[in-house]
C-alpha cells in the first residue's frame, strides 16, 4: 500500500491515540493486554501525557500521506556502564497490516537509530516478545543482535 507520498516522522499527538491504541491490540498478544473504547481510558491519556512532558521519551509516528502508518517509542537512558554513555531503548513498535513488507518498518528504524545518533547514544536496544517470530528476525535482519537474555516481572495485574 506503500505509494509515492514520502514518509513523516513526527511526534505523536493526543488526536492519534485511538489510533494507536488500534494498532497496540491488533494482533494476538495486543489484544490480550490494550483497553480499545471510545472515550479513550482515562490511564492512556495519562501515560501519553507522561511521555510528552519527559524529555528522554519520544512516541514518534510515521505517516504517509495523512494515514498512520506505524509507531514506536523511545527512551533515552544515561548509564554508569560503558564509559558513562547513554542508550536508546525502542519500544512498542507496530506498523499497520497493509504496510508491513514493504519496506516501511526497515525505514522506520533506520530514522529511529539515526535519532539515537543524534541525542549521542552508544547503544541501541530492544526487547521483543519470544511469541513474535517475524518480529524477532526483522530485527536480526537490521544487525540487532540477540546477545542477552532479558527478564521481567509483572508487579500488578493490567
Amino acid at each position: 500500500m506503500m505509494d509515492n507520498k514520502p514518509l513523516r516522522f513526527r511526534e505523536a499527538e493526543r488526536r492519534d491515540i485511538p489510533h494507536l491504541l488500534e494498532m497496540l491490540a491488533d494482533d494476538e498478544l495486543g489484544k490480550l493486554r490494550e483497553h480499545v473504547s471510545t472515550p479513550v481510558n482515562e490511564c492512556y491519556l495519562l501515560a501519553f501525557d507522561q511521555i510528552c512532558r519527559d524529555p528522554n521519551n519520544e512516541l514518534i509516528v510515521v505517516q504517509q500521506g495523512r494515514q498512520i502508518a506505524g509507531m514506536l517509542q523511545l527512551t533515552f537512558i544515561p548509564y554508569l556502564t560503558h564509559k558513562g554513555s547513554w542508550r536508546c531503548l525502542i519500544e512498542g513498535v507496530r506498523i499497520q497490516k497493509a504496510y508491513r513488507g514493504l519496506g516501511l518498518g526497515t525505514r522506520f528504524f533506520k530514522w529511529a537509530i539515526s535519532r539515537a545518533g543524534e541525542r549521542d547514544c552508544a547503544i541501541v536496544q530492544l526487547t521483543s516478545d519470544k511469541r513474535r517470530h517475524d518480529a524477532l528476525r526483522f530485527y536480526q535482519n537490521l544487525g540487532f543482535e540477540a546477545s542477552h537474555e532479558g527478564f521481567k516481572m509483572k508487579l500488578s495485574e493490567e
